[in-house]
C-alpha cells in the first residue's frame, strides 16, 4: 500500500513544459511566428555576462501577433520540422 501512495507523489514532477519568454522577429507565416528569445549566461572562462539569442519557430493559431510583441511561449510536441513551441500568451503589444 505504501508503495502505491510514492509513485502517485513522484508524478507531478515529471513532465513540466518549458516556458520562455521573447520578441516577435517575424510573423509572414500563416500560423506561425518566428521569436527571438534572449539568454543570458555567464563565460565559464572569463566570467562575464554573455547574450545568446535562438531563434524559436512558434505556432499561433488565432494569427494575431504582430513584429515586436513579447510573448510568452510554451513547449509542445513536434507541429512541424521546425516548429515546437506554441504562443501561449501576448505579454506586451508592440508600439
Amino acid at each position: 500500500m505504501s508503495e502505491d501512495i510514492s509513485a502517485v507523489e513522484a508524478a507531478p514532477s515529471r513532465g513540466r513544459r518549458k516556458v520562455r519568454e521573447g520578441i516577435v522577429a517575424s510573423n509572414a507565416m500563416e500560423k506561425t511566428a518566428v521569436v527571438e528569445v534572449v539568454e543570458r549566461v555567464r563565460h565559464p572562462r572569463y566570467a562575464k555576462t554573455v547574450q545568446r539569442t535562438k531563434r524559436l519557430y512558434a505556432h499561433d493559431e488565432a494569427n494575431d501577433v504582430r513584429v515586436g510583441d513579447r510573448v510568452r511561449l510554451v513547449e509542445t510536441r513536434p507541429l512541424s520540422k521546425l516548429k515546437r513551441w506554441r504562443v501561449e500568451q501576448v505579454l506586451e503589444r508592440a508600439r
